[in-house]
């Protein structure tokens, strides 16, 4: 089954998060992310948290509660990734978790390495774009006219891209020269992505 995490970033469009949803979904919420289940009129599996940011909830919002000391190492939503880890899930969709603070959205962006290592499907999402770490991935045409590719760990080598209009063959991105930002699917095609050594932040972007 997969995991569908709400962090604290605000969300403005509910009914793209309602269209990804499904009803076996796992779902926790991270502090004040708990206000995102009620806007959507679920209740949330776990809710996990310091409460810094939002009342402790009750049990009519959520079934079960973590609560988290106010210094610790981890971010809430870094503990609900690992929580939801031990509890045996691979699969993941995280909302709420880029936003205004810079410093939690690269945070989180760190989530999807720390779950790629792992071996699971990591996808954090909003509804201008959606991130992942990838080996070899596909780019779909449709719904996604732009794409990025950010190096987040050493240096991704071999990377090949077709379908698109800036191409790429056996190329090389290092963490400290991003030139992968920004590229578009050509009409009618898929851009298709391959990494033969390292990993790549794949940005697959909706909407500017």
């Amino acid at each position: 089954m997969r995991c569908i995490i709400f962090a604290g970033s605000d969300i403005n469009d509910y009914e793209y998060v309602k269209a990804s949803m499904k009803s076996d979904d796992f779902v926790i919420c991270c502090d004040s992310g708990l206000r995102h289940a009620v806007k959507l009129g679920i209740i949330c599996d776990l809710c996990i948290g310091d409460f810094d940011s939002h009342k402790e909830p009750d049990g009519d919002e959520c079934r079960e509660v973590i609560k988290l000391p106010r210094i610790k190492d981890d971010t809430d939503s870094f503990y609900a990734v690992k929580e939801a880890y031990s509890r045996g899930y691979r699969d993941f969709l995280i909302y709420g978790a880029m936003g205004r603070r810079i410093d939690h959205t690269l945070g989180n962006v760190y989530m999807l390495l720390w779950l790629f290592e792992r071996d699971c499907k990591a996808v954090m999402a909003d509804e201008y774009c959606e991130l992942e770490v990838i080996k070899n991935g596909v780019v779909p045409c449709s719904g996604y006219p732009f794409f990025s590719l950010i190096n987040i760990a050493g240096t991704a080598k071999h990377i090949n891209i077709t379908g698109a209009k800036y191409e790429l063959t056996d190329g090389e991105i290092s963490s400290d020269y991003q030139y992968g930002v920004s590229n578009e699917v050509l009409p009618g095609k898929s851009a298709r992505i391959s990494v033969g050594d390292g990993v790549i932040l794949l940005v697959k972007v909706r909407r500017e």
